[in-house]
């Protein structure tokens, strides 16, 4: 088993934080995003979309895109339950990764992806209005976040889950791209301080 990561990128820290929740070692190869390393012929006979993570099997069979991946080392490991146990905390649970995913990632990502020049190589072609047009989509998501976490610990609950790996990746991510929390979000606030503090986030 091998696990291609692309170091600070975020989904690849999401599956190493993912990881190191579940005490998982999976033997890793660092590509060099930097260097264009995903868009080699070697790493491309991996992922042919060329983006990272990707977790190739024993047997050969590879896993791209960091949530299936998650899922396949829950189900080899069941506990932590970090996708949630029973069908309401599970349900849940799916229900506020995907909020967090297509609502403040995916939006950061845009932002950063359309307006940072240091992706100018990297995503053709850099339309820095739609990056400008995700700005307020983020704002707009950290205030309904915050009132939700007024009256819970995690974002689905009162136990970690994927879904808070996911903020937690979001919101560092928002720094490259010139965008912060702001000082009355102090739900989000309190939540990503505590989601920073585990060892996990470190990973």
């Amino acid at each position: 088993m091998k696990l291609y990561d692309g170091g600070r990128a975020p989904n690849p820290r999401r599956v190493r934080i993912f990881l190191a929740e579940k005490g998982i070692a999976v033997p890793s190869e660092q590509v060099d995003l930097g260097k264009m390393a995903h868009k080699a012929d070697a790493y491309t006979a991996v992922n042919p979309l060329q983006r990272l993570p990707a977790l190739v099997l024993d047997d050969g069979t590879v896993i791209t895109e960091s949530i299936a991946i998650c899922r396949y080392f829950e189900a080899e490991q069941p506990k932590p339950a970090l996708f949630g146990t029973g069908a309401k905390q599970i349900a849940l649970i799916e229900m506020w990764q995907r909020r967090l995913e297509l609502n403040l990632f995916v939006p950061v990502a845009q932002v950063f992806r359309h307006t940072h020049p240091a992706m100018k190589d990297f995503e053709v072609p850099q339309v820095p209005a739609w990056g400008e047009a995700n700005r307020p989509r983020v704002t707009d998501f950290l205030h309904l976040l915050d009132r939700e976490l007024s009256n819970r610990r995690y974002a689905a609950g009162d136990e970690l889950s994927v879904a808070d790996i996911t903020g937690l990746i979001a919101i560092d991510f928002m720094k490259p791209g010139k965008l912060t929390v702001p000082p009355e979000m102090t739900n989000v606030l309190r939540w990503h301080a505590e989601l920073s503090a585990r060892p996990s986030a470190s990973a």
